[in-house]
């Protein structure tokens, strides 16, 4: 699966299985992720894909303001805990 930024996935493995992010950064064989919570924006966690499930679930107006600078945690969070 290809993943994108906005994108929410959920963890599969590790210490923070079965909680739901959002991607901030792709690279080849893993991605960055974060809840506005517990991983911030300023300090994603770094994810092999194998570790994670995706959804179809985007939000285009958060990846937006990933990629302009203007996300805040508050976003995050709104979204995933909707």
């Amino acid at each position: 699966m290809e993943y994108r930024i906005g994108q929410v996935v959920r963890s599969i493995a590790g210490r923070d299985n079965g909680k739901a992010f959002m991607v901030v950064k792709t690279e080849p064989n893993y991605v960055y992720v974060a809840d506005g919570e517990t991983r911030k924006l300023e300090a994603p966690k770094k994810k092999k894909l194998k570790h994670i499930q995706g959804s179809y679930n985007v939000s285009e107006e958060i990846a937006a303001c990933i990629d302009g600078g203007t996300a805040e945690n508050y976003m995050l969070r709104r979204f995933l805990n909707s």
